[in-house]
């Protein structure tokens, strides 16, 4: 039997690399077809790889913690009683992205501080604590960035490593929105450097300041808790889109009580026949695209000082996980579904991430994000827009309340189902006229919801 090279699969569009969180075989042990090998981790996702053939572990190509290519061999699996590598652990190497062929000769160079073409060097580990492969440091090097910026870049690579995706999308966008540097709070004193420094290339009038978290005071009886890496990457991300982009938050309050009397009458009826239990979740979907089409300048992007308007509607829904932490699997073309398809979706994609069986696909791609604070109570919020995205709505509880009923003998007053919902979205390019006009167009579609509806 030939040596077989175990290569990392694709795992959906845009994603190019992942994370050996755990090897589940090592050397010398036998393996059978589609026994899973290794455990790795893209993004938010953790998952298996399987074995495409039985044999034994020849090799091992990674440690746990590396981050891999996607077709990159990370593993050799040869015939039972080959001999395998004398190494008891996998050989150390270098972050994923060095592993391609044109960046080889960078590899090959010696990983000494080098030069961003400024006269001053680039550590291989900044004061900071910040390491930086070659690849990085050659990257930096040549485009002349300096080791200010690189510390400014919020790395997504292994405990926020920057990779050579996150210092290529820095370069990209260079000058045009300000980088994010997330600093660990820790019990010792710091200086905080309160001088603007440049964030773009000279002449470009972009400038952006560094802060660093201050000290934390640490008493006897507190307790500290290590963040794991989801929770690490959740307030990375928080942090860069508060820092990217100015939030602003439009509130309006809707009438669903006609949502909610038909959905008490038909759920019954539509888990027998469809066999799906009717949430709340996909009716607020189902308007939300509406919306999405009356208004297609939401569901936009900013690249630089382009728009990019998406075509597809891809509908995110922010979910909260047993662990506490959230995620936000996504509708793709939502567009495209009825009621049933919907709820086929929202509960799918609902019950795999409560089981961690979410795919990279099913993160992937979206284009705007629904988050329901009702479920834990709370009557509004203000979220967080989900980057690269540029606005995301937030749905509060439903509550009975006493509203104003316009009838054609007069007004009068009615016990109603409120909620209030909070659309927060890029001021850059979403004026408060758009934003605001959006989410009442939302409640509109909520408050003519037909009551006689057939499933």
């Amino acid at each position: 039997m030939a040596d077989i090279e175990v290569l990392l699969p694709k795992m959906g569009e845009s994603v190019a690399e992942a994370t050996i969180t755990s090897w589940l075989k090592g050397v010398g042990d036998t393996i059978e077809e589609d026994e899973p090998i290794v455990e790795i981790a893209t993004d938010k996702v953790d998952s298996e790889v399987p074995s495409p053939a039985s044999g034994v572990i020849k090799e091992v190509l990674f440690n746990e913690g590396d981050v891999v290519p996607v077709g990159a061999v990370f593993a050799i699996i040869g015939a039972e009683g080959e001999e395998t590598s004398t190494a008891s652990s996998p050989a150390p190497k270098t972050e994923a992205s060095e592993v391609s062929t044109e960046v080889e000769k960078e590899l090959l160079a010696p990983v000494t501080a080098g030069s961003n073409g400024n006269g001053s060097s680039i550590p291989k580990t900044s004061d900071g604590g910040k390491f930086y492969s070659p690849l990085v440091r050659s990257i930096a090097e040549t485009e002349g960035v300096t080791l200010s910026e690189l510390e400014a870049i919020s790395g997504t690579g292994q405990e926020g490593r920057v990779t050579k995706k996150d210092i290529l999308a820095y370069l990209d966008n260079r000058g045009a929105a300000p980088a994010v540097n997330v600093q660990v709070a820790k019990p010792v004193e710091e200086k905080v450097d309160a001088k603007p420094k440049t964030a773009g290339p000279a002449g470009d009038g972009v400038a952006t300041q560094i802060h660093k978290a201050p000290p934390v005071p640490i008493g006897p009886n507190d307790e500290i808790i290590e963040m794991d890496r989801m929770r690490k990457m959740i307030a990375d991300h928080m942090v860069m889109s508060t820092h990217v982009s100015p939030h602003v938050t439009s509130f309006v309050e809707a009438d669903v009580t006609n949502i909610v009397l038909w959905r008490e009458k038909n759920k019954k009826s539509f888990l027998e026949k469809t066999g799906e239990k009717l949430t709340f979740t996909p009716i607020f979907i189902e308007a939300v695209v509406k919306a999405l089409q009356d208004y297609p300048m939401v569901n936009t992007m900013l690249n630089g000082k382009e728009i990019v308007v998406k075509k597809d509607i891809n509908v995110g829904m922010a979910t909260a996980l047993p662990t506490g932490n959230l995620i936000v699997p996504v509708i793709h073309n939502a567009d495209q579904y009825n009621m049933v398809g919907l709820a086929k979706k929202v509960n799918s994609l609902a019950g795999a991430a409560r089981e961690n069986k979410l795919s990279p696909d099913d993160i992937q791609g979206g284009t705007y994000t629904v988050s329901n604070v009702g479920t834990f109570g709370n009557v509004m919020g203000t979220p967080i827009i989900n980057q690269p995205q540029s606005a995301i709505l937030a749905l509060g509880a439903i509550r009975k309340k006493p509203a104003v009923i316009e009838t054609p003998f007069g007004d009068t007053i009615g016990i109603r189902h409120q909620m209030f919902l909070s659309h927060s979205y890029d001021h850059r390019i979403i004026d408060g006229a758009l934003g605001g006009s959006f989410v009442k167009r939302v409640a509109e579609y909520l408050e003519a919801f037909d009551i006689d509806r057939a499933i």
